[in-house]
Order: C-alpha cells, then structure tokens, then sequence
C-alpha cells in the first residue's frame, strides 16, 4: 500500500478514541459507566463493534446495563477489547498515571472483566506515564503499578521484562511469548498485551521500530501497533515524530464511524483533546 496512504482510513481502535474524547466533552471527568453505555448506543453503529463490545451493545439493547452487562454471554470479556480503548484515557490525564487508570476502569468494565479490565488500566497508565519519562522499562512499571500484581496479566508482562533483562534479542523473546502464551486466542489481552511490551522493551524509544516490532510480533497487528505508537507519542512528543513515513502520508486526516466525527483534522482531535 506504500504510495497509495491519503488519509487515516476508518478503524476500531481509532474509532474509541474519538468515542473516549466524546464521553469526556459530554459527561466531564466524572462520567459514569452506564454514561459510556448510553454513548455507544447513541455514537456507535452496531456493527462496527465487536466481540466483548458487541455482546455489551447487545446487552445495553437489552436493557442489561453495567455492570452486568460484561458478563451476561459475553464469551469474550477478556479478550484486547478494552485495551485498544485506553487512549483518551491517558491523553486526558498527562502524568497522572492513576487517574488514567481509574478512567479506564470505568470505560472497561462495561464489556470487560478481570484481565480485560487490567489491560486497559495498564495501557492508560502507561500512555499517562509517557508524558513524563522516557524510560520504556520504567513506564511499563508504572503501567503495572496500577493492576493486581498477581494477576495473569501482570505476571505474563514480567516474564517479558525477565526476558529482557536476560538480554535475549527480540525474535528470541517474541519465541518465548508464543511459547508461553500462545495458547490464548489471537486477539485475548494476555498474549498481545506481551507483544506491546515486547515492542518497547525492544524498540528503545525509536519511533518507528517500536511500531514494526509490534506488528512484527503478530496476533492483533493494528491494536498493538496502535497502543505503541500511542504511548511512543506521548514520550516523544509531537514535533519529535517522523513525517515520513509515518506522519505526512495521513495528510492530517482521519476517518470514523463515530456519529457527527467521521471526518476529522488529526491536529483538530490532539487540540481538543
């Protein structure tokens, strides 16, 4: 596709963070779960949503609200549903990586729980955290600061550090991820969640070699690229990331499904945001 990128083409993981931005220009900072529910059903087309979120909906529809709503035959609760949903949430609380996490833990336990919840808080955090370092490692522990510590995710994301900190290269590592964790579904938050962190362990801040490694790593290609490349954002700041490839292609445009937003300026979005 080189040479034929004109704009930011329509994608889920983009979608909720336009979602995450509405729900904080209409509710405020307080904004409950049963606030994000009534968005969805109002913003959202239904199918444009899907697994965890899809069962939510169709619980909302229903008339199950949260938190029920993550439970009632929903088969996929702790799929990387909520982790691609962190964005607005660690945008909206630069520094504060806790408060990112509370956001997220509102936002997740709609549709999500257990795991599926800590993989949005630990994203958010993270993202929040980027704002003020620029220590990959550190800002995975912060991320981790915020999610049970002995949850499977936690402990899944350790051996990943473990792995680095062995000095293993990182198709080595990547090896010992599937080893360990590949018998999750490909888009489940454990194992893809190890490949964002696979990324920034890997990656040492470079923008676009972050990017590539995670979507190297496979599974849930466009999550994790987008999850890393959000929180290498946040680190380096705007100015610092490269116009080409990764910047000038997109032509400052993007487009969603989101009711009343499907035709954005990017700079529009970071400004209001």
């Amino acid at each position: 596709t080189r040479g034929n990128i004109a704009q930011m083409v329509r994608d889920d993981d983009t979608d909720y963070t336009i979602v995450g931005l509405r729900i904080l220009e209409t509710y405020g900072l307080d904004f409950t779960p049963a606030d994000v529910a009534n968005f969805w059903l109002e913003h959202l087309p239904f199918r444009q949503v899907y697994t965890a979120e899809r069962m939510a909906y169709r619980n909302f529809v229903n008339g199950i609200m949260p938190p029920l709503s993550a439970t009632y035959r929903n088969p996929y609760r702790e799929w990387i549903g909520a982790q691609i949903r962190a964005d607005s949430w660690g945008y909206a609380a630069p520094g504060w990586p806790e408060k990112a996490a509370e956001f997220a833990w509102r936002d997740a336990s709609i549709s999500h729980v257990k795991n599926g919840i800590y993989g949005e808080m630990w994203a958010a955090a993270m993202i929040a955290a980027a704002f003020a370092t620029d220590d990959p490692e550190e800002i995975i522990e912060i991320g981790l600061s915020e999610i049970p510590q002995r949850s499977r995710l936690a402990e899944a994301i350790r051996s990943v550090l473990q792995w680095h900190d062995e000095g293993l290269d990182w198709l080595a590592a990547w090896e010992r991820i599937n080893e360990a964790y590949g018998v999750y579904h490909w888009v489940h938050t454990i194992n893809n969640a190890c490949i964002v962190a696979l990324a920034l362990l890997w990656g040492e801040g470079d923008f676009g070699r972050t990017i590539s490694i995670a979507v190297m790593g496979g599974w849930d290609t466009d999550c994790n690229g987008a999850t890393v490349g959000s929180i290498c954002g946040a680190m380096l700041g705007a100015k610092a990331l490269p116009q080409d490839p990764w910047i000038a292609p997109l032509n400052d445009t993007i487009n969603s499904f989101v009711l009343g937003e499907q035709h954005n300026k990017i700079s529009d979005l970071a400004r209001r945001s």
